[in-house]
């Protein structure tokens, strides 16, 4: 069956318009395609460094590991130095991702402060030259993420959209906030609309999306062709099916938490997979009104038998639904 192609990213057709946003420690091959199984129309890697993409650094196996299903599957990197990220995107080509993006919203101190991520909001000639350079050397689409800019004083996102756009950038990701508010405060969806308004490619928007409402009141408030979802995804990924937590059933929650579960133990080995596990339980579980021994028992489970166990045990307890 044909879908509808409801934006396209140069000459990749995109169906859907809600999308997983690249969370780092999160948006991994498991979590990824759980999400676009449910309706999330893109899969962003997790960030890498251009600097281990160059050194070849094995950890950088899992991180780009993906299934075909996934696609369109974006590769997102991230460094200061034009020549290096241009490096690290021909090497990353030949693993056959859809797309290749280039982190500038990362408001960690370890990445922005060195340059890279939002700390190249404040080079606007750069962000021009790296784009130029990529999209001249690459034969799949080149695309971006940005905040607004380093703090309110330096509120550079105009520049940075035309600099993407003029320099063959074929899509622009914008999370309405400033490096400084990092997660703090309210999203700019205004300066969303100006970008979108400034802008002939595609824009996707991001901040505040929380409920399957915020996902239309943003396409309506800014024009932007889609919208990028994180925190808001982190328990509940069935927002991108169009369900709100509340109205997610008792039991597609169980069954949705143990399959997450098999697929992390699949893609990381019983051990870390469990371990990993545990910040997605502490979210799908974070609704309910389970004692603090409930809770620690189940983010403590030494064995995924003993945590389905535990689980099931408390699906049966009218005092503690999950």
């Amino acid at each position: 069956m044909t879908q509808n192609v409801d934006f396209s990213v140069g000459g990749v057709p995109v169906s859907g318009r809600a999308i997983l946003s690249p969370m780092d420690g999160f948006s991994d091959q498991p979590f990824r395609s759980m999400a676009r199984r449910l309706g999330s129309a893109m899969s962003y890697t997790e960030f890498v460094n251009a600097i281990d993409v160059v050194n070849g650094d094995p950890r950088l196996e899992r991180r780009l590991r993906f299934l075909e299903e996934e696609r369109p599957v974006v590769f997102q990197i991230f460094d200061d130095d034009p020549a290096r990220l241009l490096e690290a995107a021909l090497i990353l080509r030949e693993r056959d991702p859809d797309i290749i993006d280039v982190n500038m919203g990362c408001s960690a101190k370890t990445v922005a402060g060195r340059g890279a991520g939002a700390g190249l909001l404040r080079e606007p000639a750069k962000i021009a030259k790296i784009f130029g350079m990529l999209t001249h050397a690459l034969d799949i689409p080149v695309t971006g993420k940005i905040r607004l800019g380093w703090d309110d004083d330096s509120l550079t996102y105009l520049d940075v959209a035309r600099a993407v756009e003029e320099h063959g950038g074929q899509l622009l990701a914008v999370h309405g906030r400033t490096k400084k508010q990092a997660y703090r405060g309210v999203a700019n969806w205004e300066a969303i609309a100006e970008i979108k308004a400034a802008l002939g490619i595609p824009v996707i928007g991001n901040g505040d999306v929380r409920l399957v409402e915020d996902i239309g009141r943003m396409r309506e408030f800014t024009g932007c062709d889609g919208v990028m979802i994180a925190r808001g995804a982190i328990g509940n990924p069935w927002i991108f099916a169009g369900l709100d937590r509340a109205e997610v059933s008792e039991e597609q929650v169980r069954e949705t938490m143990l399959g997450h579960l098999e697929d992390m133990l699949a893609f990381y080995g019983e051990d870390q997979g469990l371990i990993l596990f545990r910040k997605h339980t502490a979210r799908y579980i974070s609704p309910y009104r389970l004692s603090k021994t409930q809770r620690e028992q189940l983010l403590t489970s030494e064995t995924a038998g003993e945590f389905e166990t535990l689980l099931r045990h408390l699906v049966a307890e009218p005092q503690a639904p999950i």
